[in-house]
C-alpha cells in the first residue's frame, strides 16, 4: 500500500506539481517519507539538483527580501531561509531540522562550531541515529546570526537550550513553549521562495534535492565520499554515491586527464631542443613550415 501511495504521489508531483500548486497555493507533499517508508521500497526517480549558478540565484534573492518583509512575516521568513540553508550546505533531513533544539547548536566546538543530530535516520529500522555536523560552509555565521539575532524575537524563553531552533507561532499544549515549524510549513516556505526567485524549478525544487546539491556540490570542492556521508548520515558509501551527481563537464575533464596520463606512459619523451646556435637551428623564415 505505501508503495502505491508513494507512486502515486511522485506521478503527481513531475506531471502535474505547477497545476495542484496553483490551485491549492501549496506544493505536491509526499507522505511517504523517510521515516514511515516500509523496508525495502525502491526509490522511484532519479532527484537531479539544480545547478550551483541557480542555488546562488534562489539564494541570493531570498536573502536580500527578508528585511523587506517586516514582523511576523520577517521571523517566519528567516527561520525557512536557515532551515533551507542547512539543507542545502550541510544536508540536514527534513525530519532532523524539525527536531532540533537551541541547545544543539555548540559554536565553540570544533573549528567552526558542531551541531547535535539527535535523531537522525536510521539504518533499516534501526531507530534513531545521532551524529556532529560540523557547521561548515558557511553555516557557522548563519547559526550565529538566527541564535544570536532572530530566534529570541519570537518571545519564548531560550534557558536551558530546550527550546527548538526553528519555531512555529504556536504554543505545545500545557503552556510550554512554542512547538517546531512542522516540515509541511518548513516546505511551504522554500516553495514560495522557488516561485519567487527560481520560478523554473516550481513544484520540483523540494527538501531532498537540495541535500542532494549538498553532496554534489562538496564533492566538486574535492571532499572524498566517506566525510560526505558521514556529513549526511549515510551508513553506506554507495548511498553517498547516488548523491552525488558529476556534471558531463567534470567527467569529460577527467576523460582528457586520463588519455594524457596515458600518451605520457607509451609514447617515448621527446628530444631535448638544440641549444641555441648548433647545427640543429632551423630557419623558419619565409614560411619554412
Amino acid at each position: 500500500m505505501a508503495r502505491a501511495v508513494q507512486r502515486f504521489y511522485v506521478f503527481v508531483e513531475v506531471r502535474h506539481g505547477r497545476e495542484v500548486e496553483a490551485v491549492t497555493g501549496g506544493p505536491v507533499v509526499q507522505p511517504v517519507d523517510e521515516f514511515n517508508r516500509p523496508a525495502g521500497l525502491a526509490r522511484v526517480g532519479v532527484r537531479i539538483p539544480p545547478s550551483p549558478g541557480e542555488v546562488e540565484l534562489l539564494f541570493g534573492g531570498w536573502r536580500a527580501s527578508l528585511p523587506g518583509l517586516g514582523g511576523r512575516g520577517f521571523l517566519a521568513g528567516a527561520r525557512d531561509y536557515v532551515a533551507a540553508s542547512l539543507w542545502r550546505r550541510v544536508g540536514l533531513r527534513i525530519n532532523e531540522s524539525v527536531q532540533l533544539r537551541v541547545g544543539d547548536w555548540y559554536p565553540r566546538a570544533g573549528v567552526c562550531g558542531m551541531l547535535h543530530v539527535r535523531c537522525g535516520k536510521g539504518a533499516r529500522g534501526s531507530g534513531p541515529r545521532q551524529r556532529l555536523v560540523p557547521a561548515i560552509d558557511g553555516v557557522d555565521r548563519l547559526l550565529a546570526w538566527w541564535v544570536g539575532q532572530v530566534r529570541g524575537q519570537f518571545g519564548d524563553d531560550l534557558d536551558g537550550g530546550r527550546a527548538v531552533l526553528l519555531p512555529s507561532r504556536c504554543h505545545s499544549a500545557g503552556g510550554g513553549g512554542l512547538r517546531a515549524a512542522c516540515a509541511v510549513t518548513l516546505r511551504q516556505g522554500l516553495a514560495r521562495a522557488v516561485g519567487c526567485w527560481l520560478p523554473g524549478w516550481s513544484g520540483r525544487l523540494t527538501p531532498h534535492p537540495l541535500r542532494h546539491f549538498c553532496a554534489s556540490h562538496l564533492y566538486r570542492q574535492g571532499m572524498g565520499l566517506e566525510a560526505i556521508g558521514a556529513l549526511l548520515g549515510h551508513s553506506w558509501i554507495s548511498t553517498t554515491a547516488r548523491y552525488v551527481h558529476v556534471p558531463a563537464e567534470r567527467v569529460e575533464w577527467h576523460w582528457q586527464q586520463a588519455n594524457a596520463r596515458l600518451t605520457g606512459r607509451l609514447l617515448p619523451p621527446a628530444p631535448p631542443a638544440p641549444a641555441a646556435g648548433t647545427a640543429g637551428d632551423v630557419d623558419t623564415v619565409g614560411g619554412g613550415w
